[in-house]
Parts: structure tokens; sequence; C-alpha cells
């Protein structure tokens, strides 16, 4: 989990980008942030409650790759709620990968739903103790 410094999307988007490694190795970042830009075109994706999930198709990447970054001090998003975003989770996916990355999508937005979730992810001290807590809720769901 990446602590993102930056305060407005793009930096944030450009922070988050940077850390995508696939077995070890870099990305092209470039062509993943201007895919997630264009994706960001259509209408925002921070899905409020301080949520943002970022997401995009990617030709040669495996069928589902994500990351996830905090902010502590907030991200201006143009979220749907106009809440700063606290919370990000960048989901990519293989260009012909559609029913996996919708499930994920999905699957994420139901589990960030949970107030209780976000509260206690605020008051997680480390990204592993994050990582549990959202493991634990994604096993409750079932």
């Amino acid at each position: 989990m990446a602590s993102l410094a930056s305060s407005e999307k793009e930096e944030a988007l450009r922070e988050l980008t940077a850390q995508i490694r696939i077995e070890g190795e870099p990305v092209d970042v470039e062509a993943i942030y201007k895919a997630l830009m264009e994706r960001e075109k259509l209408g925002s994706t921070g899905i409020g409650e301080e949520v943002a999930i970022p997401h995009a198709k990617i030709k040669g990447l495996p069928p589902l790759v994500g990351a996830f970054a905090r902010s502590e001090k907030g991200i201006e998003y143009f979220s749907v709620d106009d809440k700063p975003v606290k919370w990000v989770f960048l989901l990519l996916a293989s260009d012909n990968a559609t029913g996996n990355h919708l499930k994920a999508l999905a699957r994420i937005s139901r589990l960030m739903k949970s107030k209780s979730l976000r509260e206690k992810m605020r008051r997680a001290g480390t990204a592993e103790d994050i990582y549990s807590l959202i493991t634990e809720e994604d096993e409750k769901l079932g």
C-alpha cells in the first residue's frame, strides 16, 4: 500500500501508477496513466465516501492487476459526493478480461460501502493491518 502525497487527482494517479510492478518488473507507466485519464473523462471514478476506484484496460497485462493507496490529507477527485478521496483502489485489466474486471470493481465498491470497515481502516496503523481488515471483510461477503 502506497501513501499518496499528492492532493490532486492527476498527480495522485501518477504516483500510484509509478508503483505498479508485474512479476517485479516495471510496466509502461505512461500508457497506464493515459488509459486511466481517458476513463476519468467518461466520469469520475470517485464513488463517494472518500473512495475512488480508477480502472482501465491495458493490452498485454495479466487478466487483473491491482494497487491500493491512501491519502492522509485527501485528494481533490471530483467524486460523486464532492468529498476528497482518501482510499484509492487502482484496478487494471487486460483488454480481453471483462468479466473478472467488472466483478472486482463491484466487489471493491461493495466492501468500501461499509462505514465500519472504513472507520477501522482509518484507525489502522500499518498497511498490513489495513490489508487484514479488507480481507476479513471480503471473507464475510463470501
